[in-house]
């Protein structure tokens, strides 16, 4: 199959691509950035150089294609000027507009848990807006991703053990979260794509089911804090804390929202209506060495 991959060499899109191009297919990887040129070659694949903000480029290189992952890339949540909504929505229409106008019939996008709910999720509202987008699109075949929580954003928390000793948010203690690793969410979306299909259907992917407490023990057993504890504060006091490292109000309030829907049960309620068949086989345990190593090293991802 001849497959365009969106998120050029990122932490989903690299091991998907090398998966794709080991089983045969022809893969065409978008990428804005032309030094990655050389090494989406290097793993046997066509770079397409460009913006997803450009829909004639984006219409070009799907044309011909049997089938296109897309997903919208992580931006930067410390620009005062960046409306993040907007964003989503932006790309999203530009994804529809490609997809209908290159003929293209099967697409996997990557969504995200909680992307059922149209308000109470933060920054998760613009995952439901694309999917909105998309869902407008006829005769197009689309799985829409919903990976879990993502393990990498754990490094979120590097700074706060270092300095504090304990990892402190506005979801914690008993709170169950359900982790996942890009690697999984790569595994899945490899069947996934090649899968026949017809209309619309939506796919969880996860590869831990833990309370914070266990997650906490986890990573203090790796990092040689055995001890590390996860408490819970207030909306409150993470919204100021986010404010103070330089995030614009409106960006940190997503965040504080989300992270509530995970403390209220409400971001997972569907995940949990809609379990995955077969969990993904990287576990917390396995993750917990990567982020040892980080915090050893005094590196915050």
């Amino acid at each position: 199959m001849k497959i365009v991959v969106t998120g050029s060499l990122g932490h989903i899109s690299k091991p998907l691509t090398i998966e794709l191009v080991q089983k045969g297919h022809t893969v065409t990887v978008i990428s804005s950035n032309p030094e990655k040129q050389k090494d989406i070659e290097a793993l046997g694949a066509t770079a397409a150089i460009g913006t997803l903000e450009d829909v004639k480029f984006l219409t070009a290189t799907f044309t011909g294609a049997d089938a296109v992952y897309s997903m919208v890339p992580p931006n930067n949540f410390f620009d005062q000027n960046f409306d993040l909504m907007a964003y989503y929505s932006r790309i999203g229409n530009n994804y529809a507009q490609a997809i209908g106008q290159s003929g293209v019939k099967r697409v996997v996008h990557l969504s995200s848990i909680g992307a059922h709910l149209d308000k109470g999720t933060g920054i998760i509202l613009g995952h439901h807006n694309v999917e909105g987008i998309l869902n407008n699109l006829s005769n197009v075949a689309i799985t829409y991703m919903r990976p879990t929580a993502f393990y990498y954003n754990l490094y979120g928390f590097l700074a706060a053990i270092k300095n504090t000793g304990i990892i402190a948010a506005n979801y914690g203690a008993e709170d169950k979260v359900v982790g996942v690793s890009p690697i999984d969410i790569a595994a899945a979306i490899a069947e996934e794509i090649v899968t026949p299909l017809t209309g619309r259907k939506v796919l969880y992917v996860a590869s831990d089911e833990l309370t914070c407490n266990e997650i906490a023990s986890i990573l203090g057993d790796a990092i040689g804090k055995p001890d590390l504890k996860w408490i819970i504060i207030t909306n409150e006091q993470v919204q100021s804390g986010l404010e103070a490292f330089g995030m614009p109000t409106q960006i940190a309030a997503g965040l504080v929202e989300m992270n509530a829907s995970i403390h209220s049960g409400e971001l997972f309620q569907d995940y949990y209506l809609n379990r995955p068949q077969v969990m993904g086989n990287v576990k917390l345990k396995d993750f917990a060495k990567e982020f040892a190593t980080a915090f050893k090293e005094g590196a915050v991802q």
